[in-house]
């Protein structure tokens, strides 16, 4: 399991990726990370919505509801230009600290005396 911290840091950019591909409401927001993550990640309804309504308020997603076939109308949320915006920002910089990290690393012994 991942730990809390890293989950924490890893939020935003997570929940803007998932709903890059379309709208998504919560279950299937936390659904799909699980998956993704190999059940690594779990997460609560307490953790998610106030980072989706903080999202919102920062202009980068939106939400509307749609009707359910199986139970109450769901809400849906789904990045903005904005929210696209700040995903590829969020890219940018998951990017270059998995850079950092691999080549901290993977790299061998002798090289890792070199950057002392």
């Amino acid at each position: 399991m991942l730990s809390k911290r890293l989950i924490g840091a890893a939020l935003k950019p997570l929940v803007l990726s998932l709903l890059a591909d379309g709208p998504k409401y919560g279950f299937q927001i936390t659904y799909s990370a699980r998956i993704l993550a190999k059940d690594q990640v779990h997460w609560s309804n307490s953790k998610l919505y106030p980072l989706l309504h903080k999202l919102e308020h920062e202009g980068l997603v939106d939400s509307f509801w749609e009707p359910s076939r199986s139970g109450p109308d769901r809400k849906y949320y789904r990045l903005t230009p904005s929210g696209r915006e700040a995903l590829e920002h969020e890219k940018s910089e998951w990017r270059e600290v998995t850079r950092m990290f691999s080549q901290l690393w993977d790299r061998s012994s002798t090289t890792a005396e070199g950057l002392s």
